[in-house]
């Protein structure tokens, strides 16, 4: 899952190709969730993944709206359920107890779903260190530290505990409108939350709206939407990701 997800093809400028070296068939497919994947065979030797595309954006933070309600649950639509239950690295049986007593006097909505972004925000640590492939919600919480992808399972893992459904994106996020200097770029995580009868954007692990954020896939969390599932020994070489302004 490397390519920029159908949303966004309107602000299409060039499109972002999956290219490979040495050059191999690609087939592509829609999983479960409606994402794009690619499916391809990899030869023995060094080998290169690479997408470049050009997208129009409008510029504009991510948006917000403060009086977003909260469904109750005989409310939700059908589909929405499936990020209401627990999931690989969303252990909510776990979490619930806590999850109402941290959150259930709180303000419903928005302010609830901020409230719980405000407190994973706060108590979890940011580092690359700290990056563990099997990392749950639960575990997060008792270590206080993880990525973007153990902020946005506890986050998620909070608002499914409190009846509200959210589901986990990756994509490609811009630093453009931050300060200088800017980390160097990754693939980044984040949410989707169900209010008003639409999803909504929430970043648990920058707090804050964003510029220039492109969604890649979404799923119930990291394991549905993995940039690159592989069958087979390899080591990974070089990485590099990347967004700037074009001229």
């Amino acid at each position: 899952m490397l390519n920029v997800d159908s949303a966004r093809y309107r602000d299409l400028e060039r499109l972002d190709y999956l290219t490979t070296s040495p050059c191999v068939p690609i087939e592509s497919y829609r999983d479960v969730f409606g994402n794009w994947c690619s499916r391809l065979t990899a030869p023995p030797g060094a080998f290169t993944l690479a997408t470049h595309g050009i997208f129009l954006d409008s510029g504009k933070q991510d948006p917000v709206f403060p009086a977003a309600f909260q469904h109750v649950v005989e409310d939700l639509p059908s589909d929405t359920f499936v990020f209401l239950l627990g999931s690989r690295y969303c252990d909510t049986d776990l979490l619930s107890e806590e999850a109402w007593r941290l959150f259930g006097n709180s303000k419903t909505g928005w302010a609830r779903v901020q409230a719980i972004c405000d407190y994973v925000h706060q108590h979890v640590v940011f580092g690359y260190e700290h990056a563990l492939p099997t990392r749950t919600a639960a575990q997060t919480l008792a270590e206080g530290r993880g990525v973007c992808r153990d902020f946005t399972h506890l986050a998620i893992s909070f608002c499914r505990c409190v009846n509200i459904p959210a589901r986990y994106c990756t994509g490609y996020l811009s630093d453009i409108g931050e300060p200088e200097p800017h980390p160097p770029g990754d693939f980044a995580a984040w949410m989707e939350v169900f209010l008003a009868n639409r999803w909504w954007v929430f970043d648990p692990r920058n707090n804050q709206r964003r510029i220039g954020r492109f969604l890649v896939g979404r799923g119930r969390d990291a394991a549905d939407v993995p940039l690159t599932q592989t069958f087979g020994e390899n080591t990974l070489r070089k990485f590099e990701v990347w967004t700037k302004i074009s001229d």
